[in-house]
């Protein structure tokens, strides 16, 4: 388990130094579109980082957290409010895209299914998808949702990390035993678990740690394309293929490999 919460690497730093790329300066943050399918998103020209997670989790406080913007996800009480797929191009050179959350009861059955069916597809077939960030609420114990989503994600090998949000809203103590509880049952169905974080939308904790990943997997992408063009490359020297910097696997060599896991409507 690998809980992040004490600042940039230096690998991170380096690569920093290496493409210029101060992330943690969110210069632009432009929405592009609210895609109802995956036919509809834009080309694949730049690398796609999704945030999802259970109603009420906090996503949008989130999103608007680490771009340093009030309003780029819109906040709401009513529980289920994003209904499209919601994509930012951020710095020119990625791109934010806020999912519908999983488990909102106030959307018609029919309607309900036909979000989560275009959610799937999107984790499943989106060629540029670098990472899920699955965000799962701090402050409670494992929720069955949250659980069979991420054995969804696992079946379907598609690349996560778990973002723990809300952590101000309880003690240190009480966060620490509600991964500890929920690590230890995804563990039964993965070989090695995945990247944690832990982050606050009120106090910020955990946007240095989340923006330095985003940048050390775009800068790892920016280093296998020079390396494909003739020209020098960035990767890490052991050059273990297709892997981010951070460890995980790239989504776009599988994208196409990977086969839908129809045991749940996501």
């Amino acid at each position: 388990m690998v809980v992040s919460g004490k600042g940039i690497s230096c690998e991170s730093q380096a690569l920093v130094s290496d493409f210029g790329f101060l992330f943690m300066n969110i210069a632009s943050a432009i929405f592009d579109r609210s895609a109802p399918d995956l036919g509809s998103c834009p080309d694949e020209s730049l690398p796609e980082f999704a945030f999802i997670g259970r109603s009420n989790v906090g996503k949008s406080s989130l999103l608007n957290m680490l771009a340093g913007k009030r309003d780029l996800a819109r906040v709401s009480k009513t529980p289920g409010f994003t209904k499209m797929i919601n994509i930012f191009t951020m710095n020119k050179t990625w791109r934010l895209v806020d999912l519908p959350g999983y488990g909102f009861a106030q959307v018609a059955r029919e309607d309900k299914a036909k979000f989560n069916q275009a959610v799937a597809d999107y984790l499943r077939h989106r060629a540029n998808l670098c990472c899920v960030f699955t965000l799962i609420d701090s402050s409670l114990p494992p929720q069955k949702l949250d659980l069979e989503f991420v054995e969804w994600l696992i079946d379907s090998a598609i690349p996560f990390v778990l973002v723990f949000t809300k952590t101000d809203t309880v003690k240190p103590a009480v966060v620490q035993a509600n991964i500890a509880a929920f690590t230890a049952r995804i563990a039964e169905w993965s070989e090695s678990l995945p990247e944690i974080f832990t982050c606050s939308a009120t106090t910020r904790q955990g946007r240095t740690e989340l923006l330095a990943l985003i940048e050390e997997t775009v800068a790892a992408e920016h280093g296998e394309e020079a390396a494909a063009a003739g020209g020098p490359s960035h990767d890490d020297p052991k050059g273990a293929e297709n892997q981010s910097a951070s460890g995980r696997k790239r989504s776009g060599e599988s994208a196409a490999a990977r086969r839908p896991n129809p045991a749940r409507p996501w």
